[in-house]
């Protein structure tokens, strides 16, 4: 039997497709017995629908590095140290 923190850890696997047979036989088991990691594993299952449906991208290296470069260079120029 999962504890709920592993049943919650199996389902974020699933998510991304990395759980293997057993994990989800598992999972399945956990699911039928405990409410609070049914509710877990719908609210994954939205979030990943509505993330897909979004079409959201991501900036490339380059404009992440100028991001940072004009960053740090803005951090030094105010004398603000960020830890």
């Amino acid at each position: 039997m999962l504890k709920c923190d592993e049943a919650n850890h199996v389902c974020d696997k699933v998510q991304y497709k990395n759980a293997s047979f057993w994990e989800k036989v598992k999972l399945s088991i956990h699911l039928v017995l405990c409410e609070a990691c049914r509710k877990y594993t719908r609210n994954n299952v939205k979030l990943t629908k509505i993330i897909k449906k979004s079409h959201v991208t991501c900036l490339d290296r380059k404009c992440k590095q100028t991001m940072k470069l004009k960053l740090d260079k803005a951090i030094k120029e105010t004398g603000t140290n960020l830890p």
